[in-house]
């Protein structure tokens, strides 16, 4: 069974999470269950491969707009903080099924942060503005490899389709407060990196990630936001291979 846990007490109390909401996370980590163990179950000729990964992401300038949850609009350039070792950290977790020694398949879950600056937050009636226990990225992908090239190194190119669920935090000078997962939009990943075997079943790797995702969602209280996020992560990990 999957379970889910809203968060902190005292944030229960002032704005419980919605059913909708709540599914959504629950999806995201019922999937990416679900997705290892179909790796795990898969033909024994092909090789399965979990990768957990961790390391530095950034985020650009991006526009934050919306209206408010009592009336009227903002719009303004948002210099976005990643903070990837604060906690909770940046991670992912990453399931391929290679189904021959170059191409394969498989699902990855990304939890990326983007934080605006309390200043810039403050410039747009906003106490704060937050996608902070995770802005949640899963996607379908699809990668190629060229084995043992370079002293051992496999390099590696992919590219996936999916969905941003970003934990909303928000809070507007009025005191409005929006505290919960939504489901915003659609999104796009590509990866380059190298692998390097240190046995048959493990093996490390580095790469470059680019994430964007398109994100609408809603305040509570009647209110809305849009934006564009785009992050750039150097990641460091591990793989086992079944």
């Amino acid at each position: 069974m999957c379970l889910y846990d809203t968060g902190r007490v005292e944030d229960r109390k002032v704005m419980p999470v919605r059913n909708e909401t709540m599914k959504q996370a629950t999806f995201v980590k019922c999937a990416l269950g679900a997705t290892a163990i179909a790796l795990l179950a898969g033909p024994a000729a092909a090789e399965m491969e979990l990768s957990f990964y961790s390391g530095w992401q950034t985020a650009p300038h991006s526009r934050l707009k919306g209206d408010y949850p009592g009336g009227g609009d903002y719009n303004a350039l948002i210099g976005w903080d990643g903070k990837s070792f604060e906690m909770p950290p940046y991670y992912g977790v990453r399931g391929t099924w290679w189904r021959d020694e170059r191409i394969g398949f498989g699902m990855e879950f990304t939890h990326t942060k983007v934080y605006a600056p309390d200043d810039e937050a403050a410039g747009i009636g906003f106490k704060n503005f937050e996608f902070t226990d995770g802005h949640n990225i899963l996607t379908v992908n699809a990668l190629r490899r060229w084995p043992d090239q370079w002293q051992g190194l496999t390099p590696y190119v992919g590219g996936g389709l999916g969905i941003a669920v970003p934990h909303v935090d928000a809070e507007t000078t009025a005191g409005d407060k929006t505290y919960g997962y939504q489901l915003t939009g659609p999104a796009v990943r590509l990866i380059a990196g190298a692998s390097y075997d240190i046995s048959d079943r493990v093996a490390v790797f580095g790469e470059y990630q680019f994430v964007f995702s398109s994100n609408e969602g809603d305040l509570d209280g009647g209110g809305t936001f849009e934006t564009v996020v785009k992050t750039n992560a150097l990641n460091v990990g591990l793989s086992l291979k079944f």
